[in-house]
């Protein structure tokens, strides 16, 4: 049997050689007071590493998390709308925001925008100034990720309480306090023995306000006299301020629709007199029940839903190049709803209104109303539109020729209840009168249909009972 010969095997730590470099790279992840050369490292036992103090670009390792900055982009508005004018900040460098707060408001042709923070943290740099064109994606500010703002906040208010609390047991004795108002009350003599000086004083007061007197009442002349004109006494100042761009884009709009549309209007009136009186009836157990203050609004909505079965072109549109070539019938009813808020005209819209009735249209006027008030509108809630009504008559308006809204073909505008003298079975009765006013395409909708349309309206609003059988 051949003899077994064992052969000594280097261990695995021992055959490798490990660089200098290594150790200081081991060091500094390790940072631990861990000696290298315990007996368990054997390898390493002759390992000369470098001290801690001869590394000072070496960092230990902390417990304490760390933040990576956040920045906060331009969202994406809507797929017409690539940028828009930054109005303002509602946050400045070093506040604290919670997630999804408001940070910034961005102005579009047809919305406010509101960029909300991604995380909560701490605003630490503004990228972008005030009134500066933004672009969808573009980074607008920088924050540190991190909760807890508010209550760092408390702490540094409340860290000058403590030294106040700690000098008050040290200064607690009641003597010295006395003492300090008895040091004071000789203070209070003082002044009374100084009762004689006040009349010279008296005796220095009356030439010199009137010396004073005379410049200043010739200064007043010479300023009147500087404001003299030709035109007369007055301030000529000016203030130009830049339009903002949802009055760039009306003006825009309105325009193309006076350039585009063969725009003419057609008048009449309507007596409320019963539309009136159905409201007076039934609008507290309308508010009663559904919440919703009943208003005229909604009885217009609905004569004009109706009076489109008889008149459809009233609904239509023409679209295509060059000005249009192709008339677009619809069987919905889209109605955009004017509003006017500070910013500007906005037309929200009144979806499917042919499957609503009127409680119904009231509910989404009123809803609408208030999110464009409140500046909530979104691109969705003012797309589309196949018929606009506008009431001026909110305003006092008695009467006015409103402006198609393209691509649509006619817009209703109503106006003031004005009592007025009018004839009625042969005798002269008081009456509430409205005058009603339909601006048409003349390119789509002849004179006829226009002021068929407009008849059936009043029609509707003078017997509501109608509806009921259209």
């Amino acid at each position: 049997m051949a003899s077994l010969r064992l052969r000594r095997v280097p261990t695995l730590a021992s055959s490798l050689t490990v660089p200098r470099r290594s150790y200081v790279r081991a060091y500094s992840i390790l940072r631990t007071s861990t000696d290298l050369r315990k007996p368990g490292n054997s390898s390493l036992k002759n390992a000369a590493y470098p001290a801690r103090s001869s590394l000072p670009g070496i960092r230990p390792f902390g417990t304490s998390p760390v933040y990576l900055d956040t920045t906060v982009k331009v969202p994406q508005m809507a797929e017409s709308i690539s940028e828009g004018t930054l109005s303002s900040f509602s946050k400045q460098v070093g506040d604290y925001v919670e997630q999804d707060e408001e940070i910034a408001s961005i102005e579009t042709d047809k919305i406010d925008v509101s960029v909300n923070a991604p995380e909560a943290g701490t605003i630490k740099e503004l990228l972008v100034s005030e009134g500066d064109t933004v672009t969808v994606g573009q980074e607008i500010a920088k924050m540190e990720p991190g909760a807890g703002g508010s209550g760092g906040a408390k702490e540094a208010k409340e860290e000058p309480k403590q030294p106040a609390s700690s000098e008050q047991p040290t200064s607690s004795d009641p003597e010295p306090k006395k003492e300090e108002p008895k040091k004071e009350e000789p203070k209070k003599e003082e002044p009374k023995k100084e009762a004689p000086p006040p009349p010279p004083k008296k005796e220095e007061k009356p030439a010199p306000p009137k010396e004073e007197k005379k410049p200043a009442a010739s200064e007043g002349k010479q300023e009147a006299k500087g404001i003299d004109s030709p035109f007369g006494k007055g301030s000529r100042n000016e203030d130009r301020v830049k339009m903002n761009r949802m009055r760039l884009r009306i003006a825009e709009r309105l325009k193309q629709s006076q350039n585009t549309a063969a725009s003419l209007t057609t008048f009449n009136e309507v007596d409320m007199s019963n539309i009136m009186e159905f409201r007076k009836k039934y609008k507290d157990e309308v508010l009663k029940n559904t919440g919703v203050k009943l208003g005229f609004m909604s009885a217009f909505a609905k004569a004009a839903v109706l009076a489109f079965k008889d008149v459809p072109t009233a609904n239509a549109s023409i679209e295509g190049p060059g000005g249009g070539d192709t008339i677009v019938y619809r069987d919905y009813v889209d109605i955009s709803v004017a509003v006017a808020t500070p910013k500007g005209l906005v037309t929200p819209v009144v979806r499917n209104a042919e499957s609503m009735e009127m409680i119904e249209i009231e509910q989404s006027i009123a809803g609408l109303g208030k999110k464009a008030r409140d500046g909530k509108l979104t691109i969705e809630d003012m797309a589309g539109g196949t018929f606009t009504i506008s009431n001026g008559g909110v305003f006092g308006s008695m009467m006015g020729t409103p402006i198609i809204n393209l691509p649509q073909t006619a817009v209703l505008g109503l106006h003031a209840i004005k009592d007025r003298p009018m004839v009625v079975d042969g005798k002269i009765e008081i009456r509430p009168m409205m005058y009603l006013a339909l601006t048409y395409d003349h390119r789509l909708l002849d004179g006829r249909e226009a002021v068929t349309f407009l008849v059936k309206i009043k029609e509707y609003i003078e017997d509501p009972r109608k509806m009921l059988l259209a």
